[in-house]
């Protein structure tokens, strides 16, 4: 019971973290780090990774029509314009999926606190200069997105390999930087998470050997069910907050959070 409690929890944090440019992952390695659980399933690429299924399967859900290049009640030039943005999303995977197969294993060995909160701070310092010196939109539609910025975009996107990052804080940031309006990049970034999720998800599931008893499979399904509907109200926030507000409340969360996470280990390694 107590390790459903757990799942649950967590659950809610994936739901609410991946879809916020507040690093999904992160916020899972550092309430790990809090419970202590060492060594426990819930620390395993499997159950961090695999998760985050059950928030893109919310993506799926909420933006269906919108992805679906097949919806009858669309017209041939609506359906050109659907195959196009997929189009887009693949080329804007490829950086991502060539460096970080590249780099996979050397980052599994760097994931820790110390990291994670210094990505917090860095990308949160980010959020607010950008922000701070940010132009007029060029980009106002997704239909409006050329393939080189989808390209540009994903290489901001391979930043994301750095645990504590954000791979949706790294996507939204440089669309931003590159002239996409707010709700644009929020948009895009979401389209982006579901090949790159689902390919992150089957490779952590292929390359690792941790093989999972019946518990654990329920444990997975429970968290997977929560991120999935916690997913649903978290992106529907941010679709409705950019509207109207910037990322700086983002970029300050970062960097309170890191700065409190450094705090805190920083004590416990000197009483250490």
């Amino acid at each position: 019971m107590i390790d459903i409690l757990k799942a649950i929890f967590l659950g809610i944090v994936e739901g609410i973290t991946e879809w916020l440019p507040i690093s999904s992952t992160g916020h899972m390695i550092l309430v790990n780090e809090f419970i202590g659980d060492k060594g426990s399933f819930f620390e395993t690429d499997v159950f961090l990774y695999v998760i985050q299924l059950g928030a893109i399967l919310a993506i799926v859900t909420l933006y269906f029509k919108k992805l679906n290049p097949f919806a009858p009640s669309k017209s041939p030039t609506e359906k050109r314009a659907t195959w196009d943005m997929w189009f887009k999303v693949v080329v804007a995977c490829l950086p991502a999926a060539v460096i970080g197969l590249l780099f996979n294993d050397y980052m599994d060995k760097i994931e820790n606190a110390w990291v994670v909160s210094s990505m917090l701070i860095l990308y949160g310092i980010g959020f607010l200069l950008a922000e701070r010196r940010r132009a007029q939109a060029k980009v106002t539609d997704i239909n409006g997105l050329t393939y080189k910025t989808a390209l540009l975009i994903g290489a901001f996107q391979v930043l994301s390999i750095v645990p504590g990052t954000s791979r949706s804080g790294a996507t939204i940031l440089g669309a931003i930087i590159l002239g996409l309006s707010r709700e644009v990049a929020a948009e895009f970034s979401f389209f982006l998470a579901i090949p790159v999720m689902v390919g992150v998800s089957g490779l952590k599931l292929v390359t690792n050997d941790y093989a999972m008893n019946t518990t654990e499979w329920v444990i997975l399904a429970v968290a997977m069910v929560v991120a999935y509907v916690v997913s649903l109200i978290a992106v529907k926030f941010l679709t409705g907050y950019v509207k109207k507000h910037d990322f700086k409340i983002f970029g300050w969360y970062r960097i309170v959070l890191g700065i409190i996470v450094l705090g805190y280990f920083s004590v416990e390694l000197l009483v250490k």
